[in-house]
């Protein structure tokens, strides 16, 4: 359940060929940018605006007076950036979403319909459709001795070779308020993690997150 086809719907996002030839979905991040600077100048002109260099914007989107937006990136249709949103760059941000009030995003795919509406750091990982970050919540994405992170679960090991990793959230993940995805968070789909939650290593698809020894198959 590490794998993109296990994480994501390919049809929610624009940047479908991003992880094409790839098998685990943090394999893209060290591709995000020179993806969107290929992609960038193919978009309709009649859907999306230039808005300063490395910056496409479709022409239904919601941005703030005070959002802060810094290339490369690609927002998609009817998605809303909010009060002093700050996207830092190598950004890839899906039709009818939400960048909320002061979230930060850096090196991101969020599918469709994806909400980090309040608060909410976002940096080297991807969010699969439906995903919702409650307040405060957060992707940490370098470890505190600064190692290469690996994903583990339980005795299994995958080791990355990235020293920047947050969290892959599958599809229809719910994070609760105030929590932390460690780095190298792996979220199945379909999972929800109750707020103030300490996060590392895989979630199964379709379990409740209520602490790290109790992690319960939803009904």
């Amino acid at each position: 359940m590490y794998t993109i086809k296990d994480l994501y719907d390919l049809n929610e996002t624009i940047a479908a060929k991003l992880f094409e030839g790839k098998t685990y979905p943090w394999e893209v991040l060290a591709d995000i940018g020179d993806f969107i600077m290929k992609l960038g100048p193919t978009l309709p002109k009649d859907e999306f605006n230039q808005i300063e260099d490395n910056i496409w914007v479709h022409k239904t989107v919601k941005i703030a007076p005070t959002a802060s937006l810094t290339g490369p990136l690609i927002v998609d249709a009817d998605t809303e950036i909010r009060p002093s949103a700050f996207v830092r760059g190598k950004a890839i941000v899906g039709k009818n979403c939400v960048v909320g009030n002061s979230t930060e995003l850096k090196n991101v795919v969020l599918f469709n319909t994806v909400q980090v509406p309040h608060y909410n750091y976002v940096g080297d990982s991807i969010l699969g459709t439906h995903s919702h970050m409650g307040a405060g919540s957060i992707t940490s994405n370098v470890k505190s001795d600064k190692t290469l992170v690996v994903v583990k679960n339980g005795d299994e090991q995958i080791e990355t070779g990235l020293k920047k990793f947050g969290a892959m959230l599958g599809d229809y993940v719910e994070v609760g308020c105030n929590s932390v995805l460690n780095p190298g968070t792996v979220i199945g789909r379909h999972c929800n993690v109750y707020p103030l939650s300490s996060v590392r290593g895989v979630i199964p698809e379709g379990h409740i997150f209520k602490d790290k020894n109790n992690i319960i198959k939803k009904k």
